[in-house]
C-alpha cells in the first residue's frame, strides 16, 4: 500500500499540476468523454466492453458486453469534511450524482452510439468507509450493486488513484482514513438505469 505521506509543501503546486496533466492524458487515451456541459455534473463516461462478468442487481452481465463506465469528475466531487462523511455531505453527493445520472440517461436515449450498452457503472476507490453516509451507501441508494473489487491492479493504477485523491480530495488521506479506503465495483443494468433516471417503465 502507498503510504499516506504528502509531498513537501513547496513541491505541491508543481506536483498537482503534473497529476492533472497525467490525468488528462490518460482520459484522452482511454476515450473518456464529457457527456454534459452542466458545471455541476460529477461524472464523465467511457464506452468499453466488460473485461469479466459484472455483478448487477438481479444477476450478471457477461464478459465482452458493451458497457458504459462512469468516471468521477474529480474536480467537482464535494470535498470530504475533515471530520469524515456526514449527512450533509452525503445528501449533496447524492443530489449531484442523481442529477448527473439523469443527464446521462437522457444522452443514452438520444445517442445511437450508446444504443447497445448493457450496463452502467464502474470501479472506484471509495473515499470513505462503508456505511449509510459512505460512498458505497450512496451508490447503493442510486440503484447500483456495489461489490468488492480484487486489489490486484498494477501498481501504477493504485498510485494513480492515490495521487488523484491527494490532488482533489486531500481530507480522504488524513491519518487512519486512507487505510479504510477500498476499491469497489458498482454496476446496474441499462434497463434499471433508464428506469431510475430516464423515466422508462420498470424492467420485468
Amino acid at each position: 500500500m502507498v503510504p499516506a505521506v504528502a509531498p513537501p509543501a513547496r513541491a505541491e503546486p508543481v506536483a498537482r499540476f503534473l497529476v492533472r496533466a497525467v490525468d488528462r492524458s490518460l482520459r484522452r487515451r482511454m476515450r473518456v468523454f464529457e457527456y454534459s456541459r452542466n458545471p455541476h455534473c460529477v461524472f464523465r463516461a467511457r464506452l468499453t466492453r466488460a473485461a469479466h462478468p459484472l455483478a448487477v442487481p438481479g444477476g450478471s452481465v457477461p464478459a465482452g458486453a458493451p458497457v458504459l463506465e462512469l468516471h468521477l469528475w474529480n474536480e467537482r466531487v464535494p470535498p470530504l469534511p475533515e471530520h469524515g462523511p456526514d449527512l450533509a455531505w452525503a445528501a449533496r453527493s447524492v443530489r449531484l450524482m442523481r442529477d448527473s445520472c439523469r443527464e446521462l440517461a437522457e444522452r443514452m436515449q438520444t445517442d445511437p452510439v450508446l444504443g447497445n450498452v448493457e450496463a452502467v457503472g464502474g470501479v472506484a476507490s471509495l473515499f470513505t468507509a462503508s456505511g449509510e453516509h459512505g460512498a458505497d451507501g450512496i451508490l447503493q441508494r442510486l440503484g447500483f450493486r456495489v461489490s468488492a473489487e480484487a486489489n490486484d491492479r498494477p501498481l501504477w493504477e493504485n498510485l494513480h488513484a492515490w495521487l488523484l485523491v491527494w490532488t482533489f480530495n486531500r481530507n480522504s488521506i488524513r491519518p487512519g482514513r486512507w487505510q479504510r479506503m477500498r476499491r469497489a465495483a458498482f454496476w446496474t443494468t441499462r434497463e434499471r438505469f433508464l428506469c431510475r433516471f430516464g423515466g422508462r417503465a420498470s424492467p420485468p
